[in-house]
């Protein structure tokens, strides 16, 4: 009976695990075939009108007009790479050192508090956001440097603290899988906690580290209705860091809903050229990625 019981046991549990691989596998290929079939309504719709329009009066064209035709989107390109580097700029140094203090620095005390609040700030919807820089960023700008206040320094400020929670958790998690035995040998040699955490931990969690950036700049680049908020949406060549700018992202949603014709497929055409610019971005991550991992 024993040996039976067991035997209808080990039976059971192949028929488990067998029947888990073949789930995890099915939603291994929805994600594939839902990845897939954006890629090919993306460029089915939207290669044709590129080429169409033409692709350097496409992509390097200053004008956007729909009225008369003329669709270039180049201001916009610009217009995503400057709010997205400026957050990039204003977030990553504050995510990884705000990770790096909740690790390895921060009371437990306190960090029963902070934890939860940048949870909070995660789950808070973007229109929020919007609100809370047409209602505070936008005015401080506007007191200090004249203006509507509206432009790329506005929308880099809040792109900056909307990536804050994405590249804190996944940075925090990183240096926290980082065996103990590395921390505990550096001081064993002699080192500070500081030079400890920095010099050891750190470069330890590279990876993770640029994970949590590729997250947060990913973050950034699709953000769409707080940027409508304190952008100024102007479809023209941003000559400062105060000017009103607009974004890929802003230029679809502000204009998809009574587009038809070309102005729709130009449209679509936008979200080609965002999504190209997502995957080289990705693939230059994951190329430095690969490097310091090697290095590492």
């Amino acid at each position: 009976m024993t040996a039976v019981t067991l035997g209808k046991g080990y039976f059971m549990k192949n028929v488990k695990e067998n029947v888990m691989k073949y789930i995890f596998l099915l939603a291994a290929c929805v994600s594939i075939v839902a990845v897939a079939l954006i890629c090919i309504f993306l460029f089915a719709n939207g290669v044709p009108t590129i080429f169409e329009i033409g692709p350097l009066n496409f992509l390097l064209g200053k004008e956007w007009r729909p009225l008369s035709n003329t669709f270039g989107i180049f201001p916009m390109i610009l217009g995503s790479i400057y709010v997205t580097a400026g957050a990039m700029i204003i977030g990553i140094p504050i995510g990884v050192l705000t990770a790096i203090f909740m690790s390895r620095f921060c009371p437990k005390k306190i960090y029963r508090f902070v934890k939860p609040a940048i949870e909070l700030l995660a789950g808070i919807p973007s229109i929020v956001y919007g609100f809370f820089g047409l209602v505070v960023i936008v005015p401080i700008i506007q007191d200090l440097y004249g203006g509507n206040g509206k432009g790329i320094l506005a929308a880099s400020i809040l792109l900056g603290i909307m990536i804050l929670p994405t590249i804190i958790n996944v940075t925090e998690a990183s240096l926290n899988a980082v065996p103990e035995s590395y921390y505990e040998g550096s001081l064993a040699l002699g080192a500070t906690h500081e030079r400890s955490v920095f010099c050891v931990l750190v470069p330890a969690a590279k990876s993770g580290v640029l994970s949590a950036i590729i997250l947060g700049v990913g973050r950034a680049i699709g953000e769409t209705m707080a940027l409508i908020m304190v952008a100024g949406n102007s479809p023209a060549i941003p000559d400062g860091i105060l000017s009103n700018v607009r974004t890929l992202t802003s230029n679809i949603v502000m204009e998809m809903g009574y587009a038809a014709g070309l102005h729709r497929d130009a449209l679509i055409a936008t979200a080609v050229v965002l999504f190209v610019f997502i995957l080289i971005i990705d693939f230059a991550f994951s190329i430095v990625k690969s490097k310091t991992t090697k290095n590492h």
